[in-house]
């Protein structure tokens, strides 16, 4: 029997104690680390569950955003209508802004583009103002111009002019109440072309009414024509003795106004026609014949010379003949573009009905290019409208390189202010003479 010592019994309880207390701390630590390793597993697998639900997408994003701008809209003191115009208002500035943008910058890229045409064009307004220049010098000063001792000066020094002689006949027959006129010959001509001859050929009538005009045949080249024609004019004797015979001669132009070159008048209360009258008599200068008033019409030129481009304007007219019974007429223009007596383009305004001084103001536009301007005429003719018969002509006008006078000092005008209107008043002239120096074969 073994007896336990006190001493020894309480060492080896503190041990036994130790040992089960260590042993219980060590498997109280090891289940700590099971545990820790375990929650730390569970942990990671539980982040990315964690993350994937706390990760916002776009759509969430954009929906949240409308959201708030929607409710901080509804808190607006604006009614929905008025806030969508306002948008609508800021939308179409911004897109002017950016069209003047675009616009602006397309602009200084063909700036340079047109730089070559732009000296091209400089070098055609130069042509066309010297062109201008050089017509306004063709034009005579009109009479106010001129300088008043100028025109005393000349008047006093003006020396008799020969301008030859014509022999004629005139023969009266009592029984038949006619008056025969023969045209024998001229002699001593003054010299009126450019080779140092005429072709010359008289005009006969009688004065006051010129109702019958007799025309000789033109005889060309010389200053010494023979013509032997007569012609017949039925008049009464009672009547006779308040008539003015005029025997003109012309110089005939193919391509401008004939030249009077002189002219004899016999007042018949002053002949005696017993028996036939033969001579020879010394030609006057003619006396311009007063042409009776047509009325006037203005219009404008304007000539751009890059484009090609001539636009005539009809402005207005005024104290046109009267051509209705009523004393008044339908007036309307037409505008003829010419070129080597041929009309190339025709083009006409409104009728104004009752009047003799209408207002039209209508424009009407011709190609014509600058290698042409100096071939082409503008013909203007004025004409009252009938409706049931022809429609006549109260008087006609034409502009050009080959006019004269006023009509030469419009085109000129035009020629040397290019892409400028220039308006001008003129005189309407006969049809028959207008007709004539641009070459109209009338029918």
């Amino acid at each position: 029997m073994i007896i336990a010592k006190p001493g020894l019994a309480s060492h080896a309880d503190m041990l036994f104690e130790k040992y089960s207390l260590s042993s219980e701390d060590s498997t109280m630590n090891a289940a700590r680390r099971s545990a820790r390793m375990d929650s730390e597993v569970t942990e990671s697998q539980m982040e990315p569950s964690i993350n994937a639900t706390e990760m916002p997408t776009k759509e969430n994003v954009f929906s949240d955003l409308k959201d708030k701008f929607m409710n901080k809209l509804g808190k607006l003191p604006i009614p929905p209508w008025a806030l969508a115009t306002i948008l609508i208002v800021a939308g179409l500035l911004l897109l002017c802004c950016c069209f003047c943008i675009c616009k602006k910058c397309c602009g200084k890229k063909k700036k340079g583009k047109k730089g070559k045409d732009k000296v091209k064009a400089q070098i055609n307004m130069k042509e066309v103002k010297e062109l201008g220049k050089s017509y306004i010098d063709k034009v005579q000063p009109e009479v106010e111009d001129l300088d008043p001792s100028l025109l005393q000066e000349s008047k006093g020094e003006k020396p008799e002019e020969k301008l030859g002689k014509l022999q004629y006949s005139l023969d009266y027959d009592f029984q038949s109440t006619q008056l025969v006129v023969g045209i024998i010959q001229a002699a001593d001509l003054p010299a009126l072309d450019i080779g140092g001859t005429s072709d010359p050929y008289v005009k006969v009538f009688l004065l006051p009414e010129k109702k019958k005009k007799f025309e000789t045949k033109v005889h060309r080249k010389t200053l010494n024509p023979t013509f032997n024609e007569s012609f017949t004019f039925k008049v009464p004797y009672s009547e006779l003795g308040g008539k003015t015979l005029v025997m003109s001669v012309y110089d005939f132009d193919r391509f401008s106004k004939h030249d009077a070159i002189g002219e004899i008048r016999i007042p018949m209360n002053t002949v005696d026609l017993a028996h036939v009258i033969e001579e020879w008599r010394d030609l006057q200068s003619a006396e311009k014949e007063e042409h009776e008033k047509l009325g006037d019409i203005c219009f404008s030129l304007r000539y751009v010379p890059t484009a090609g481009k001539l636009t005539v304007i009809v402005l207005e007219a005024k104290n046109l003949k009267k051509m209705d019974v009523g004393g008044l007429s339908d007036p309307y223009v037409k505008i003829h573009l010419m070129q080597g007596g041929k009309r190339i383009k025709k083009k006409k305004t409104t009728i104004k009905k009752n009047t003799l001084n209408p207002y039209y103001n209508e424009s009407f536009s011709f190609e014509v290019p600058f290698e042409q301007i100096q071939k082409v005429q503008v013909v203007l003719t004025v004409l009252d409208y009938d409706k049931l018969g022809k429609n006549e002509a109260i008087g006609k006008i034409f502009v050009g390189c080959n006019a004269t006078g006023t009509e030469l000092r419009h085109w000129s005008d035009m020629l040397a202010n290019p892409r400028r209107p220039i308006a001008q008043w003129h005189t309407l002239q006969p049809e028959d003479e207008v007709d004539a120096v641009v070459g109209i074969k009338t029918s």
